[in-house]
């Protein structure tokens, strides 16, 4: 069952916006087991009068967002429900065709990527994200990350209780970055 926190940006959130959010995304209860927590982030550009809604459903083992830009609002709503249903179907199938004994073919040994070269003398950190670290496998890291639509993903190794990393490479490739 999922649990709801709407918040808006440069507008009011009605009660009417924030039921057609509750409708939209309660579609996903039908593939969710337990509770869950959408937070759902409303944003109207004054400038241009374009919309934006952002969503992300934290569940127990992975995080699944999804964001879309359309001059209407409730469109808007619309087109980011059906990419969390994807999203989620994607996940499940992944999941249920996936054997834990095959690993993930997907990654290479990282020594192959070298970094770039840092342009400034200056490193300046502009933010900091606490996480909290869930166990899994590479590939689930890896399939969390691509739901994310990060570079990189930061996990904990379900085996071995490392503190892992994986990344997509320039080529289009995953890579695993080991801990001891």
């Amino acid at each position: 069952m999922l649990n709801y926190n709407v918040r808006g940006e440069n507008i009011e959130v009605t009660e009417a916006l924030r039921d057609y959010a509750q409708k939209r995304l309660d579609k996903l209860n039908r593939y969710l087991e337990g509770d869950a927590t959408a937070n759902v982030n409303l944003r109207v550009y004054p400038h241009d009068k374009s919309s934006k809604a952002e969503v992300t459903v934290l569940l127990p083992t992975i995080v699944l967002r999804a964001e879309d830009h359309h001059d209407d609002l409730y469109e808007a709503l619309d087109r980011v429900a059906d990419k969390l249903e994807r999203q989620i179907r994607k996940y499940k199938t992944r999941i249920n065709r996936k054997t834990r004994d095959t690993g993930f073919k997907g990654i290479v040994d990282p020594i192959e990527e070298v970094p770039a070269e840092v342009e400034s003398d200056e490193t300046t950190i502009v933010r900091t994200k606490n996480v909290d670290l869930k166990p899994m496998s590479a590939e689930e890291a890896a399939l969390q990350m691509d739901l994310l639509g990060h570079t990189f993903f930061v996990y904990q190794d379900a085996d071995s209780d490392a503190t892992n990393i994986v990344y997509k490479r320039r080529d289009g490739k995953y890579a695993l970055i080991e801990t001891n």
